[in-house]
């Protein structure tokens, strides 16, 4: 499943922190074993990977903007990241790791301001996923409060590079996150290029992401943003483009050409109005796409299951064509796809040697019975509550349902106090 053939009464081994063998039980040994997890009547697949989202800031704005647009919902947004505090944020990145877990997320590509990550790098020592921490910055707009930290950030990146990139046996790595091109001028992208060549990490940002910036654009520039970062030499195989639900067959084309990866946002995308990527397009042209959630301001959940459905519905809509979008090619956006679009290849199949992320889905539900099919009941049926078991880099993050290492009551508790609090002293 995602990425492998389907074996029916299957075995999958692991070895420290990778997969060491992949079969039909009567064919893997596991005599030996220091820990055996039974999963009769469930589905055993590589962990998703969430390729684009915001953890705490998404968090901690769940369920308060609903029926706004875009760009009404980031100012709003703004409001209560001026009053962003360590301990606020340190609990919301808590929170959203726990959900993310019990979601069946073993990877992530995180998208934050620069000067908040922090937080959530304490956090991951708790919930330790596989995660790209983008440190985000911008110098216009509602961020041109934190453009002198911005140019900080970019001046001495190489510092944050040798304390984090690459560390806890490869789980974290650091990427550069420019905003957007509505909210980041031209001298920035250029030297987050620059950057990005010298100590050889990976961009996120945001691109084309509704008619509001296809407008500025053209007004301010001339042009659509992704012909506009193409022109400055921006574009590159290291680039992960969120949301991109405003692209022609010419930006599809330069993705094509520079090797861009699309992280794919259908469900927030289609609640907040910005329209949809055009799939089909964009997979013609054999540029690589992942699945991802946004965040819970935007998204309400970290639910890639929703979004895996949500994808093939809305895209058999939209091109007329039931055929189009075939359940396999869905748990792959959510598995393997998804893990080379936010750069992180050595996860997202069940196969020897790679990164032992793995997860358990409860197959034996009323809402997901009979199975037929396993891959149909995975992407049109099961839900994040049926995720069982989960294990990242060969360690056991969940057993039934239960977080490890993880006091989950507590948890909610403060996150519960400290947003409340934090909506009070910034909107009253």
């Amino acid at each position: 499943m995602g990425g492998g053939p389907e074996i029916a009464n299957g075995v999958v081994t692991i070895s420290n922190d990778v997969i060491s063998a992949v079969g039909p039980a009567d064919q893997v040994d596991i005599r030996g074993a220091k820990k055996v997890i039974d999963a009769s009547r469930c589905a055993v697949m590589p962990g998703f990977a969430n390729s684009h989202t915001h953890i705490a800031s998404n968090m901690l704005l769940r369920g308060l903007l609903e029926d706004v647009h875009l760009f009404e919902w980031l100012q709003t947004m703004w409001q209560l990241k001026k009053n962003f505090d360590f301990e606020t944020l340190y609990w919301a990145n808590m929170c959203g790791l726990v959900e993310m877990v019990k979601s069946g997320i073993t990877s992530f590509n995180e998208h934050f301001d620069a000067y908040r990550v922090t937080p959530q790098i304490e956090a991951l020592k708790e919930v330790p996923l596989r995660a790209t921490l983008g440190y985000g910055f911008a110098d216009r707009g509602l961020y041109a409060s934190i453009t002198d930290y911005s140019w900080k950030t970019l001046n001495n990146f190489g510092e944050l590079v040798s304390a984090h990139h690459n560390t806890r046996n490869g789980l974290l790595h650091i990427a550069l996150s420019p905003h957007a091109p509505y909210s980041c001028g031209e001298e920035m992208y250029r030297l987050t290029r620059e950057v990005a060549d010298a100590y050889k990490v990976t961009i996120h940002t945001h691109l084309a992401e509704g008619m509001q910036e296809m407008r500025y654009m053209q007004e301010t520039y001339g042009t659509t943003p992704v012909r506009w970062l193409a022109e400055m030499g921006f574009l590159g195989p290291d680039v992960t483009a969120a949301h991109c639900s405003q692209l022609d067959q010419t930006d599809v084309n330069l993705f094509a050409e520079h090797g861009v990866k699309i992280a794919h946002c259908p469900v927030c995308n289609a609640k907040l109005g910005s329209g949809t990527m055009p799939m089909r397009m964009v997979r013609e042209a054999g540029v690589t796409v992942g699945l991802a959630t946004d965040g819970p301001a935007s998204q309400n959940t970290q639910d890639l299951f929703e979004e895996m459905k949500f994808c093939g519905l809305i895209h058999k809509d939209k091109t007329g064509d039931v055929e189009f979008m075939k359940t396999r090619e869905l748990l792959e956006l959510a598995t393997c796809e998804g893990a080379k679009a936010m750069h992180r290849p050595e996860t997202g199949r069940l196969a020897a040697g790679m990164a032992a992320d793995v997860i358990v889905v409860d197959l034996d539900r009323e809402h997901a019975l009979p199975v037929y099919d396993v891959a149909a009941a995975l992407v049109y049926s099961t839900r994040a509550d049926d995720v069982r078991h989960s294990i990242v880099n060969g360690r056991v993050l969940m057993e039934d349902r239960v977080v490890a290492g993880v006091d989950e009551q507590e948890v909610r508790a403060r996150f519960r106090e400290l947003a409340h609090d934090l909506k009070k002293r910034s909107l009253g």
